[in-house]
């Protein structure tokens, strides 16, 4: 492709010369996209990218003498190769993926969901919903992208531009129709997401989470608001209990009173357009009555809690709003299987139930326990950790979150990073000091899993929280294999059931 081509995807982008006559310049054939010096091919696009870490305009050198045929940069550099000049590349490279992969987005219908908690259930409920109406669906997110017979490893929520637009390009060939992904903050503040043109786009909830990087969390909640523009998103399925939630759809006023967006509330508290009427609520599921703008289905869902009710609901009413028939949104929502490491049952010990789940927030954790609380009939029991060189206000709330809910808790580390885990906790004892004594701390996560494990009786639950359907530990900047569903299931080996 050329690269006065790519360079019309972007609004104020001029082509600066180097060496080589304007002529030259625009007529360079660009064979490849990257942002990284080191994985530079010849004929190469190279993206000089800021914002992050490290402003990679100082590899540009680097990228022109491994072979790129042009730099994108926002600034004009001492370089023999042409320069696409824009005011922003990282918006730019979307634009530019977009263009390069045929615009492969605009085949695809694409659901963005963002919010603190419950992106990646909702995704997979909508995945069910969709597949039960007979879409070829792929997903996008926290456990990693799936379409067809491909599986991808997760290394972010939401994938660099570059990677993503090649994916699409690869899921039209593959016959996919809808794409739903989730959207981080991160993402939508480095805007990965320009260059996709949703079909629709759906917010969970907002609490904290993430002020390591946000600093306030007016600044975080400016970043999830961007997903919502009229301009970036047709249809808006919003949380309308929510403050944020109905904050966003306040936004969108003008642009749906003149018919060019549509704005979809669902909740079980507030008026909306879609709503439910929880019937039955047990361990391993609940049931409930939905409501879609008066048309009734029956809901019987294989998970427990609340905000599962509000999971369903969300995925539901997106799917509504986009055609699917109530049949297939029934089905879809009563037929799924659980979600990996989202209050997953992982097992039984001396006629306790134990749950693995991702909750890593302080509302997380606090929906995860509450669910699990009112249908435990001795001890409720949680292990966790926070992360390391994250938000670190949120250790000492997340203690006394789990004190005030749980009989009593394992402290242990989550994914320390380079942190040292002793100091972690200690600021996690810090807020669970002010709700109990009713604790023990064991650092080593493992270790802690085959305490906990042994910890239990009959009635007992015992919820594993923090890391979810994760594969690592990170510990010093290494990665190490781990997963808490195998550690569990080793304890339970080497400690046969014993039911009383």
């Amino acid at each position: 492709m050329l690269l006065s081509e790519l360079a019309r995807c972007v609004g104020g982008a001029r082509i600066v010369c180097g060496a080589k006559n304007m002529q030259t310049s625009e007529n360079t054939q660009i064979r490849g996209l990257t942002a990284d010096s080191r994985f530079c091919s010849t004929g190469d696009l190279f993206f000089c990218l800021t914002g992050g870490k490290t402003d990679s305009h100082v590899y540009a050198r680097d990228a022109e003498e491994a072979g790129a045929a042009a730099v994108v940069t926002e600034r004009e550099l001492e370089l023999k190769i042409p320069q696409l000049v824009v005011p922003d590349s990282r918006a730019a490279m979307g634009l530019i993926a977009s263009a390069f992969y045929d615009r492969a987005a605009e085949k695809l219908k694409i659901i963005g969901i963002t919010g603190t908690n419950g992106k990646t259930t909702t995704s997979y409920m909508l995945v069910s919903v969709l597949r039960r109406a007979g879409k070829t669906v792929a997903v996008v997110g926290t456990l990693g992208i799936y379409y067809g017979k491909k599986q991808i490893a997760p290394e972010l929520t939401t994938p660099d531009p570059l990677f993503l637009h090649k994916m699409f390009a690869d899921m039209v060939k593959s016959g996919v129709e809808y794409v739903v992904a989730e959207v981080s903050a991160h993402a939508l503040f480095y805007r990965k997401e320009e260059g996709i043109p949703f079909a629709a786009c759906i917010f969970t909830n907002f609490t904290q989470d993430h002020l390591d990087f946000f600093q306030t969390m007016e600044k975080y909640k400016a970043a999830k608001k961007l997903l919502f523009t009229p301009e970036r998103c047709p249809i808006a399925v919003l949380n309308g209990d929510d403050a944020v939630g109905r904050e966003i759809g306040g936004l969108r006023g003008e642009s749906d009173k003149a018919g060019k967006t549509s704005t979809v509330f669902y909740g079980l508290e507030t008026p909306a357009e879609a709503f439910a009427v929880i019937t039955s609520e047990e361990l391993y599921g609940c049931e409930f009555m939905l409501n879609l703008s008066d048309n009734l289905c029956r809901i019987s869902l294989p998970m427990t809690g609340r905000h599962n009710v509000y999971n369903a609901m969300a995925a539901a009413a997106c799917a509504y709003a986009l055609g699917i028939r109530t049949e297939a949104i029934a089905g879809g929502l009563s037929g799924m299987k659980p979600v990996r490491g989202r209050l997953e049952p992982a097992g039984k010990f001396h006629g306790a139930d134990i749950f693995v789940d991702f909750a890593h927030t302080p509302d997380g954790l606090e929906k995860s326990l509450a669910a699990l609380k009112s249908h435990c009939k001795g001890r409720l029991i949680c292990l966790f950790g926070c992360g390391g060189n994250r938000d670190r206000t949120k250790r000492s709330i997340m203690g006394e979150t789990v004190a005030r809910k749980a009989d009593f808790s394992v402290l242990t580390s989550d994914n320390p990073r380079y942190e040292d885990p002793y100091d972690i906790i200690a600021e996690i004892e810090k807020g669970y000091r002010r709700f109990s004594v009713h604790y023990a701390v064991v650092p080593e996560r493992e270790k802690a899993i085959y305490y906990a494990v042994g910890l239990l009786k009959k009635g007992d639950i015992l919820l594993v929280a923090g890391k979810g359907g994760e594969d690592y530990q990170e510990i010093m900047g290494i990665k190490y294999s781990y997963n808490d569903n195998a550690v569990i299931r080793e304890a339970l080996s080497q400690k046969p059931d014993n039911p009383l």
